[in-house]
């Protein structure tokens, strides 16, 4: 894990791929309150394949701005499969993007617990054809290291996630 000091490259590499493309991508973010969209904007020419982000520190605003189903907040939690994939699919509906990726996570220091301890972080990537989500994924991380480390290693992972997905549709 690590490689955070790869995000300014990351994310000019996602831009760079994005406008082979014709494409744009969002964010829907949590734990890491715009720090993926904050590296992204601060590539050059941003304007050019990110639409916008959501912030949605709070379940009502999963709910109300990215479409996360409450029951599913209730039953399984804000860090869950469930909610990442939810955020990511409501964001790329929200923002008419082509690929969206999504965070939930406990950065911590408190927060945790036996279940999801802190450093436990759900990534959701999306890609979306027309109107249609057609690819959505998700993975479960355990980060190490102190809020700042468990926020810059999930934007890391983050914006690889979406290069690797990026990347596997032709230019």
């Amino acid at each position: 894990m690590g490689g955070e000091l790869d995000v300014p490259a990351l994310a000019q590499s996602l831009g760079e791929e994005l406008q082979k493309r014709n494409w744009f991508c969002t964010t829907a973010e949590s734990c890491t309150g715009g720090g993926i969209a904050a590296a992204i904007t601060a590539v050059a020419g941003a304007s050019n394949w990110f639409e916008g982000a959501v912030v949605s520190y709070a379940n009502r605003i999963k709910c109300d701005l990215l479409s996360v189903c409450a029951e599913d907040l209730e039953t399984f939690g804000a860090v869950s499969e469930q909610v990442a994939r939810q955020m990511a699919s409501g964001a790329l509906a929200l923002m008419d993007a082509n690929v969206a990726v999504a965070v939930s996570g406990i950065a911590g220091p408190e927060g945790g617990s036996d279940e999801k301890p802190v450093g436990t972080v759900w990534i959701a990537w999306a890609h979306a054809e027309g109107q249609e989500p057609v690819d959505i994924d998700a993975k479960c991380f355990h980060f190490s290291g102190d809020r700042a480390r468990v926020q810059a290693q999930t934007i890391a992972e983050a914006l690889r996630g979406m290069l690797a997905l990026v990347q596997a549709h032709p230019a």
